[in-house]
């Protein structure tokens, strides 16, 4: 410590001069030499670095707020299918007046980065980024295909994480050129043009670029002439922006600051998981006869095939039979739902319909006609179950041991026994499934569960989990019409999709704010089908609107969700309910059907059916819940709606859009101005542009404001395609 003195200012003089003659000397490389050797630092401001973020209430160098989609603190992953495109948004900012930047970055279940996208302020003052990601490639390879391997590889959780970071070379290119244009020969200017230096300097040496030998050459020679003071600060500007330096910049940017939110999960479900059409009928009916005397011969398995080939005509996609185990007959409205018999339970055919080996030959026909088989599957166990002799503690028992009868929403009793899911949970969930397992190696891939709100939502989670596990390709439908968030929850649960009140959404506020909500955010985590019609729901609007308010319903359903299903009848305007004016007269669970399918040409819904699955499967906006937008109408009898997929995620390179507008009033003729954000679209907003429409061939020139009529009798309903 002897040895340190304090310096004296004369001193300090003497050594500033020594060295400012150094460099006069050596000007070439003195110039460049000593800020090689200082790089890690710079001239004034310095750049944002990163700040260890270890908990989740810290914040990093860049703020990240928000980051959507989210539904309680990202608890329950977010669910999309393989190779749909979908949104995601956060709130990304910094203090000041600095760039910030945002990045999202895709990885796929094993955390390899798929990709990197460029996110885009969609509001500056709410400081809001969004980007649109993709996860996998879309197929339309089959659970039975060869190939369909390769698919199961990409499905599982994929994580989303949001980068923010500061654009510390743009800020510097503004700062530089307002400086030098102020006064070019100022210290000012040079020390701008000196941080340009220093900043590409560092760019060059910073890994997270993730630049190669030549672009770090480049950017290290452009910041060595930067300092050539012969050159003018204009010139020395310029050489800092020229072409390739602009090109990294977009490409491979210097991300000062850099902060990452915490991975969202987003599980990728596989091909038509989401995007479906279910055609609904029951195997006792298909093929059913009536001879002379009125009596009926029910269908079988077999004769159900023409059930399948009508499905494949009209263009569905899935073909869902309901319970075809052993029933009950001895139990007062027992079909379908009083299930078990001597015969066997859940895991057995009904010998009424056939064999497990005839309902295997079922499913194989139709996968040749490129349909799955979905099967509805009601936990009802008749006092016959072969679970009620093996599995007492099952169910629920009276103070005397006799066994409690399961009640309706009236409060009147079941013909079947209540399950005790709190006695013995897990030996109810194994054998559920392995009924599951069986259905699986017949070649079910579907399972509409019936009222999955009468068990517990954490059962049919674990039975869920289980089996997508061993068969993620296999999908399920809740048939819960219920409580919002218990059907929320059973989303959550892991059910692929779920039935919805659309039936019950008939004006025009009521089927916007419908739409918007089941096709917004809500759809990351709630997939909704929209039926018009089923076994055990038959709207008033249905019974009172004849064929022009089937029409109606069926556009509404099938443009307004990717998952929409049809109960069969539908085509021959079966439209009869009981007194309570909310179920079809002979309820096809409790009573069959002979029906004359040659009366379907008459209404022409099943026409209709056809095109608007031809529709939906020319046109990849169909396909997801987020590309819907409500269209102003001015008329209330009238709703409109566009649906829209960009130009990168089509197999022609052009924008995929739809615009749909419904007549809801089946009597009168209804007229409306139907307003279109063109700059939202991204649509011409100078001039106009061509529509056709899918269901008649005609088109028409749309702009801001546009006049339609549509009567009943004639159109119902308008599906316009803009023409790129």
């Amino acid at each position: 410590m002897a040895a340190m003195r304090e310096t004296t200012g004369a001193e300090e003089r003497t050594q500033d001069q020594s060295t400012t003659a150094t460099r006069t000397a050596r000007k070439p490389r003195a110039a460049a030499k000593p800020r090689t050797k200082t790089s890690t630092k710079t001239s004034g401001t310095m750049p944002p670095t990163p700040i260890a973020a270890k908990e989740p209430n810290l914040f990093g160098r860049i703020t990240i707020l928000d980051v959507r989609p989210d539904a309680q603190d990202a608890v329950f992953p977010a669910r999309v299918e393989l190779g749909e495109p979908f949104a995601v948004s956060a709130q990304v900012f910094l203090e000041g007046r600095a760039t910030v930047r945002a990045t999202a970055v895709l990885k796929n279940p094993r955390g390899r980065v798929m990709a990197r996208v460029p996110m885009t302020q969609s509001n500056a003052g709410l400081d809001i980024w969004t980007a649109m990601l993709q996860a996998g490639s879309p197929t339309d390879l089959a659970p039975w295909d060869d190939g369909f391997a390769d698919v199961l590889g990409q499905l599982g959780n994929w994580k989303v994480a949001i980068e923010g970071w500061a654009d510390t070379y743009t800020d510097w290119v503004l700062d530089a050129t307002a400086r030098v244009h102020a006064d070019a020969g100022s210290a000012d200017a040079e020390g701008a043009i000196v941080r340009g230096s220093e900043i590409l300097t560092r760019w060059a040496g910073t890994r997270d670029a993730g630049l190669d030998a030549a672009q770090r050459k480049v950017l290290r020679e452009t910041a060595k002439q930067m300092l050539d003071a012969t050159i003018p600060a204009a010139e020395r500007l310029a050489i800092a922006q020229i072409d390739e330096i602009e090109a990294l910049h977009t490409t491979n940017p210097l991300r000062d600051g850099l902060t990452a939110s915490r991975d969202r999960v987003f599980h990728v479900e596989r091909p038509k998981s989401s995007f479906s059409a279910w055609y609904q009928f029951f195997p006792r009916s298909e093929g059913a006869t009536v001879n002379e005397r009125g009596e009926m011969a029910l269908g079988t398995l077999r004769t159900a095939v023409s059930g399948l080939e009508r499905a494949k005509s009209e263009g569905f996609t899935i073909a869902y039979l309901p319970a075809v185990f052993p029933v009950d007959h001895s139990a007062p409205d027992a079909r379908l739902f009083a299930v078990g018999t001597a015969a066997g339970g859940h895991d057995t055919v009904d010998p009424e319909l056939g064999s497990m080996d005839d309902f295997k030959a079922f499913c194989a026909r139709a996968h040749e006609l490129g349909l799955e088989v979905a099967l509805g599957l009601p936990l009802r166990c008749a006092p016959t179950h072969p679970w009620v002799a093996a599995h007492p503690e099952w169910f629920r028992r009276n103070a005397d041991g006799s066994f409690v009868y399961a009640l309706d929403e009236h409060g009147d009793p079941e013909p079947f026994y209540e399950l005790d899911f709190d006695n013995d949970l897990t030996g109810i969930e194994r054998e559920v499934e392995r009924i599951i397992d069986v259905w699986i190696e017949a070649g079910v891939t579907a399972f509409q569960i019936d009222e999955p709100q009468t068990e517990p939502v954490r059962f049919w989670q674990d039975v869920l989990a289980a089996v997508t596990k061993k068969h993620p390709e296999v999908l399920f439908l809740a048939e819960a019409f219920s409580r919002p968030a218990l059907v929320r929850a059973l989303a959550y649960a892991g059910f692929t999709q779920n039935h919805s009140y659309f039936p019950w959404r008939n004006t025009r506020e009521e089927l916007e704010a419908f739409l918007t909500e089941t096709n917004g955010e809500g759809g990351f985590y709630q997939h909704n089908t929209f039926w018009p019609a089923t076994p055990d729901v038959l709207s008033d609007y249905l019974r009172n609107n004849g064929v022009a308010g089937h029409a109606v319903r069926a556009v509404l359903a099938a443009m307004g969700s990717p998952s929409w299903g049809i109960y069969n009848g539908y085509e021959l305007m079966e439209n009869n309910v009981i007194a309570d004016g909310a179920s079809a007269l002979s309820n096809e669970r409790t009573e069959f059907r002979a029906r004359d399918w040659s009366g379907a040409v008459e209404y022409g819904i099943a026409e209709l059916l056809t095109s608007l699955n031809r529709i939906r499967a020319e046109h990849p906006s169909t396909r997801s819940y987020h590309t819907l937008t409500v269209l102003p109408s001015a008329n209330p009898a009238i709703v409109a709606f566009a649906r829209q997929t960009p130009a990168q995620y089509t197999a022609d390179g052009k924008p995929d859009t739809l615009l749909i507008v419904v007549n809801l009033d089946c009597y009168h003729e209804q007229q409306s101005s139907i307003h279109v954000d063109l700059d939202a679209l991204g649509l011409p907003a100078d001039r106009t542009y061509r529509v056709r429409d899918l269901l008649t061939d005609r088109t028409f020139d749309w702009s801001w404001d546009n006049f339609v009529s549509l009567a009943p009798w004639a159109d119902v309903a308008h599906i316009l395609s803009v023409e790129y």
